[in-house]
């Protein structure tokens, strides 16, 4: 009986339940016995130039071992130099650009975001630093501030002069009006996707040592290949130098791809002072300092006729992508490739330009891009399907992609390997049992309560493992007692990718998950890999470890015949005994640790990178359900109902667990979180008092749909599934509060839909109504 699919309970929490996780601040070998605490200086300042640093007071203080500035940094390369291009018209750049944009590790002459690290101090104990660092004394010239995507378009504040202009990057919107000219009806919308705190559990921590002319770097990230090569081209090593391992994460959500400025300073001050270092940020520093999410604000406009189809969709966007562009154009780039969604458009015009702001840097942030176009279109769709009159699933049926349609190719060029997008949304509506609730909200809205009744409908595709041809690493080795270890470059940190991948073994060769140890995260070990991020995990990680287990399996096989002087074709595995035999003779049994240890070497081992061709494109469809209170505009999330397909499902405990957190995530834009700066750039949000994380108390009891089509990309027919909750889940609730206010006059209400913002949209439609 095969035990793919089966409700597997995860092998990683007993640990994780008991005795707790090891996050890089619990870490207590032997190699940072002793270690100096590192505190940054940060700039309190959005944007102002630094004309002088006085570091005397801080290093009078006891036990403090050091305190350095950029004038420090003399064993590091110099920044690249500006080459007067100024970024402008470079179309999808993915990268940080370089020249005038270059983000150097500590501030040189100018500051660009409150949170910007300007200098360190190293101390002998932990609670030393923060006092220490209030005596660095730093002299600013303030500059004006530039906060907000739309004020960093007009250019009046340059926050790089050399590069002329606060629009980093640019790819026009096509501006062909034709389409929409020939729609019987266009609608056009604002829309603010708002800035957001990634808001991990355990946040930004890093320790560092060198030794014999080796750095070992513990990070919290989600990927210790790419941290390695990060850290080789800022500090001039060569990657048999620096060693990277990444102990328990308690969560990444994209804020952790690799290493940032502030870790990557922590491993050069080891290496200058000679000690052993750690730095584990506060959760003030991490709502500063740690990069955002979203940031984009959209023009929309949707033009079709009024029997519901959609002939014509344009996305002009503006991507603030704070004090530095980390990502280039990536993310609004990912934004218009998606960017028509589930539907066949016949016209479909994208663009964007990506501007610097004095805010925090913006990067990715589960779903990066994708989640922007999801809820994009899905407003849009809406707003269309209000202005002709018509029921918004209805609309929605009529502009699916057709299932015999597929592969399909979509106007901004993704390929679509498969979907079934009205069955989908046909399984969700019935789930929450569409009628009756619109059939209670026509009660509601007849009769006058206070609090009426939304229904938020949306539905997506989105893009999963966007870069295939990179593929996963996976190495398996069955020794000679019978037990096996899988060395996998992608990287848990959440998932159960410890339980998947036994899984897989098992299921292959037979040996029980419990004898099975898979190892991830360290350098040394496994020196190539490529991570977690793109929910990219399973379908390239699992199929690396299903190609390895194959491979092992292949040998064992040839043992096997050698040691039983069998033909190769006689000889069979039984996977539910992990057995060897002749076929039909079940008396010639060997074990896993018998025919591992004839093997040269006294093991088997399959060492294998697995790529594909093409990404896939899981979809589902989302239906919530709100009350808003018209007195007080407060929303309450009552039901929320999803079908997510990503293909087969390996542990529905893994993949329920995966939609659990997204949905969370995504509601929580939809209802509560933004970060938030005043007109002179100083953040308004920088405690867990200030910005509304959402909890349990918020969140009802999501129900989940089953719903699986398989992709041929990749062996196991797998999807990734780790974003797709934050995709669907976002215009869902806010379509589901915008309907509960339509029959006001509503038209939009834009995320999050705060108390506030909602009874302010009530107000303003009353007062419209009246006049």
């Amino acid at each position: 009986m095969s035990i793919l699919g089966t409700r597997v309970i995860r092998t990683e929490d007993p640990r994780l339940l008991t005795a707790g996780g090891v996050y890089v601040d619990d870490l207590r070998t032997p190699e940072l016995n002793g270690a100096a605490r590192l505190t940054f200086v940060r700039s309190p300042i959005a944007h102002a130039r630094i004309t002088g640093i006085d570091t005397s007071a801080a290093m009078s203080e006891p036990g403090v071992v050091a305190v350095l500035t950029v004038r420090d940094m003399d064993d590091l390369a110099p920044p690249p130099p500006d080459d007067g291009s100024g970024g402008g018209g470079n179309e999808a750049a993915p990268l940080p650009l370089g020249g005038p944009w270059a983000e150097p590790l500590l501030a040189v002459d100018t500051v660009r975001f409150v949170g910007e690290p300007v200098a360190v101090v190293i101390t002998d104990g932990r609670y030393q630093g923060e006092d220490a660092a209030d005596l660095v004394t730093v002299d600013y010239e303030p500059l004006p501030a530039v906060v907000g995507p739309a004020a960093a378009t007009r250019d009046e504040s340059l926050l790089f002069p050399a590069a002329r202009s606060n629009i980093a990057v640019t790819r026009e919107v096509p501006a062909d009006d034709a389409p929409f000219d020939a729609c019987e009806v266009v609608v056009e919308q604002d829309i603010v996707n708002q800035r957001l705190a990634c808001m991990p559990m355990e946040a930004r921590a890093t320790a560092a040592t060198i030794e014999g002319g080796k750095l070992t770097v513990w990070h919290s990230s989600q990927n210790a290949q790419l941290c390695r090569m990060i850290l080789c081209g800022v500090l001039g090593m060569a990657p048999e130098q620096i060693r990277v391992v990444v102990p328990d994460v308690g969560g990444g959500f994209g804020a952790k791809v690799g290493i940032d400025r502030d870790a990557l300073i922590v491993a050069w001050a080891a290496r200058k002072t000679g000690r052993a270092l750690r730095w584990a940020e506060t959760r003030s520093e991490n709502l500063v300092g740690m990069t955002q999410g979203r940031a984009q604000l959209h023009h929309v406009k949707i033009g079709g006729n009024r029997d519901g189809q959609i002939l014509a969709y344009r996305i002009d966007i503006i991507q603030d992508t704070g004090a530095y562009p980390r990502t280039g154009g990536f993310l609004p780039f990912l934004t218009c490739l998606m960017a028509p969604g589930v539907y066949d458009i016949p016209e479909v015009q994208t663009g964007y330009r990506v501007v610097v702001t004095n805010a925090t840097p913006i990067h990715a942030y589960r779903g990066a891009g994708r989640p922007e176009a999801a809820a994009a279109i899905e407003r849009a769709v809406d707003l269309f399907a209000a202005e002709i009159g018509m029921d918004p699933a209805e609309v929605r049926r009529r502009n699916f992609i057709a299932p015999d349609k597929f592969p399909f190719q979509t106007k901004t060029g993704a390929l679509y390997d498969s979907g079934r997008y009205e069955e989908a949304l046909n399984k969700v509506l019935a789930a929450a049992g569409y009628g009756e609730l619109r059939q209670e909200q026509e009660r509601r809205r007849a009769s006058g309560d206070v609090r009426q009744l939304g229904i938020g409908i949306s539905a997506y595709a989105e893009i999963t493992a966007p870069d295939p041809a990179v593929g996963e690493t996976a190495k398996l080795e069955v020794k000679d007692d019978g037990t096996a270890t899988v060395y996998t470059g992608s990287s848990a940190h959440g998932q159960g990718h410890h339980t998947a991948w036994a899984m897989l073994v098992q299921e292959e060769l037979g040996i029980p998950m419990d004898q099975v140890t898979v190892i991830h995260g360290d350098t040394d070990l496994i020196p190539v890999g490529v991570g977690t991020y793109g929910s990219r995990s399973l379908q390239l990680g699992g199929s690396a470890v299903h190609k390895a287990a194959i491979e092992v399996k292949d040998e064992a096989k040839r043992q096997a015949a050698d040691m039983l002087e069998a033909a190769e074709a006689d000889v069979v595995l039984d996977t539910a005994t992990g057995l060897w035999q002749v076929r039909g003779d079940p008396d010639t049994s060997l074990s896993w640790g018998q025919v591992a240890g004839h093997a040269s070497g006294g093991s088997l081992i399959a060492d294998v990178t697995f790529t594909a061709d093409l990404p896939t494109f899981p979809f589902g469809a989302h239906v919530s359900v709100v009350e808003v209170d018209t007195e007080t505009g407060k929303v309450t999330l009552l039901r929320h109902v999803t079908v997510d397909d990503a293909g087969p499902v390996l542990n529905p405990v893994l993949a329920e667990g995966q939609r659990h957190g997204g949905i969370a995530q995504g509601a929580a834009q939809a209802l509560l979180e933004e970060v938030l700066y005043d007109a002179d750039g100083n953040p308004l949000t920088s405690t867990l008092a200030d910005y509304a994380a959402i909890t349990a108390a918020e969140l009802p009891s999501y129900e989940l749909v089953d719903s699986e089509t398989p992709t041929t990309l990749n062996p196991l027919g797998v999807k990734g599934i780790g974003e797709a909750g934050t995709i669907g889940s976002t215009p869902a609730v806010q379509n589901a509060v915008v309907d509960a206010l339509a029959y006001l006059g509503v038209r939009h209400v834009d995320m999050p839909t705060t108390p506030q913002r909602v009874w302010t949209a009530i107000n303003e439609a009353q007062k419209a109504s009246n006049q």
